[in-house]
């Protein structure tokens, strides 16, 4: 007799479990110190490199400290020093510029390095080379690459003036000098943005542009509504970095104009610079260099923030 269609089928039978291994006794201790053991080096010199200074330079932003005095002989003066410098028409002349510089680079920046990226993102030939190319900038130091912009714009014997047929001092003058560092650090800084971009691209999925050509969607919308949101990460990756960077940069300006001509391109790191190891003023260029921090942390909050934000939706 064949059995019946509405049989009950028996129930699936599961292996038993088998417990997890005690996560202590011997072993895991050994493992715990064992962590301990090697990282504590790396954390002593942490500690003495970068904490211990880090504590000295905010005890003499809160007293009046010079160099004929003991390590820890300053007189406490409170907040004498940030008053200072918000009384100081020279910081806040430098937060104004140090700003404005900022979002001028980082906007110049991204919407290049985005612009590069799209043009590399092709399969041509020899596009490798031109790929490789692009990190060249990059490879040379800051100071360098500064110096040799700084003969180029050279009132004598540089090259814009010979091409131009005039003699300009473009490095002497408030408005054309801001505006040669801004070009300085947007040619160093572009190819890091378009290599981040450059990899974003690389590595975003081909389905969802396939789907909207099907739906008949052109370049530019395909670019606006689904490569852009896709590249959404990268770019603010990209941000967060360049605005870290160009908020406390200095080489450049450093050996292209040192802050001048009459402080037209004082920034927040010039001014420190100059506050501390030229007019030696300790105690002001640490509570400056920690208001800069200050800034900087406060910013990087801000963007950590917004990533959280768009995860969350």
């Amino acid at each position: 007799m064949s059995q019946s269609s509405n049989a009950v089928p028996s129930p699936l039978v599961l292996p038993a479990r088998t417990a997890a291994p005690p996560r202590h006794g011997p072993g895991r201790l050994l493992e715990r110190w064992f962590a301990a053991v090697t990282i504590a080096p790396t954390f002593v010199v942490m500690v003495l490199v970068f904490g211990l200074p880090l504590l000295f330079s905010l005890y003499l932003s809160f007293t009046g400290w010079s160099l004929n005095q003991q390590l820890l002989g300053g007189e406490w003066v409170g907040l004498a020093n940030y008053q200072d410098l918000f009384d100081d028409p020279v910081f806040i002349g430098s937060l104004g510029i140090t700003f404005g510089f900022t979002a001028a680079a980082v906007a110049a920046q991204l919407g290049l390095g985005l612009a590069i990226a799209l043009l590399l993102n092709v399969d041509l030939p020899h596009m490798r080379a031109f790929r490789t190319a692009l990190v060249v900038p990059m490879m040379i130091t800051p100071i360098v690459g500064a110096l040799c912009w700084k003969l180029l714009l050279d009132p004598s014997h540089g090259v814009f003036n010979h091409w131009i047929g005039e003699r300009i001092v473009w490095l002497g003058m408030p408005g054309t000098a801001l505006a040669a560092v801004w070009l300085v650090n947007v040619w160093h800084s572009t190819p890091y943005v378009a290599l981040i971009l450059l990899a974003g691209l690389r590595s975003l999925p081909s389905e969802p542009r396939e789907a909207a050509a099907i739906d008949g969607a052109s370049r530019l919308q395909m670019f606006r509504h689904v490569t852009l949101p896709l590249l959404r990460p990268y770019i603010l990756v990209a941000l967060l970095l360049r605005t870290i960077f160009e908020f406390r940069a200095f080489d450049n300006i450093y050996a292209m104009t040192g802050g001048g001509p009459a402080n037209s391109t004082m920034v927040l790191s010039m001014f420190t610079y100059l506050t501390s190891f030229v007019r030696f003023d300790f105690s002001l260029g640490a509570a400056a260099s920690w208001l800069m921090l200050l800034m900087s942390m406060l910013m990087c909050l801000a963007f950590i923030a917004v990533i959280r934000r768009r995860d969350a939706n």
